[in-house]
């Protein structure tokens, strides 16, 4: 389109680009290049004025162009937006394992731990509860902590406490890679517990964990052992 059927559209503001040619009386040099806004409203002679193209012509169209075209938004993000979080993977799972009662009973064993065993039904490692006799069931949560601390390593009892599903207690023993936490809920003449190593160990690029349950399974009979208390198997079914 001819740069003079598009006056009207440029009427309101022109900018105008003025640049000084060289005279005799600077020495031959050019003078700075200044710019100003024309207001030509008024000027009713602008909308028939003949294009030329000509330097300060084309300058002036530029000039126009960047004050007229709107600057490019940022997207900044709101204060209200939601934190930006990595996914889970096995390795940030391994790394906070819940201890402790689930509604009011022993937890399963993590699937993303194999060095667990846990007398919960919903666990992968699965081990059956133990009974305690009759001659037994006085003081039956003392008389477990003492086997703990006779046939485990650098025991550590975290916590003791009555629940309304029974006596709790967890203890911290030495395990194979690190620490290992042992749960019981002791609930009349029965008892329900947890082995767990709180220690997974990967090896990259694998995304599953090294170890078993044995370990723990071969802990657990040794301390009921000590204790003289029984526990069912699945070969005692056959």
């Amino acid at each position: 389109m001819p740069l003079g059927s598009s006056g009207h559209l440029l009427r309101h503001f022109i900018p105008t680009i003025s640049i000084s040619k060289p005279s005799s009386s600077n020495g031959g040099k050019a003078t700075a290049i200044s710019c100003k806004i024309l207001q030509n409203s008024n000027n009713s002679n602008f909308a028939n004025s003949k294009p030329v193209f000509g330097s300060n012509n084309i300058i002036s169209i530029a000039i126009v162009f960047a004050l007229t075209t709107p600057l490019p938004t940022l997207a900044i993000p709101s204060l209200n937006s939601q934190p930006f979080s990595l996914p889970s993977t096995p390795f940030s799972q391994a790394k906070d394992l819940p201890t402790g009662l689930d509604n009011g009973k022993i937890r399963p064993c993590p699937s993303i731990n194999p060095g667990c065993v846990s007398t919960n039904p919903k666990s992968s490692s699965f081990a059956f509860p133990w009974s305690i006799p009759g001659n037994s069931s006085d003081n039956a949560l003392q008389k477990l902590q003492d086997a703990i601390l006779r046939t485990q390593k650098n025991v550590k009892i975290q916590l003791v406490e009555d629940t309304p599903n029974g006596q709790y207690l967890q203890a911290e023993v030495d395990g194979g890679f690190g620490r290992d936490v042992l749960e019981f809920l002791v609930n009349g003449d029965v008892v329900t517990y947890r082995a767990m190593a709180t220690k997974v160990t990967y090896i990259y690029p694998f995304t599953t964990a090294l170890g078993d349950s044995k370990g723990q399974e071969e802990r657990m009979i040794k301390i009921l052992n000590e204790l003289g208390w029984y526990a069912p198997s699945f070969d005692s079914m056959d």
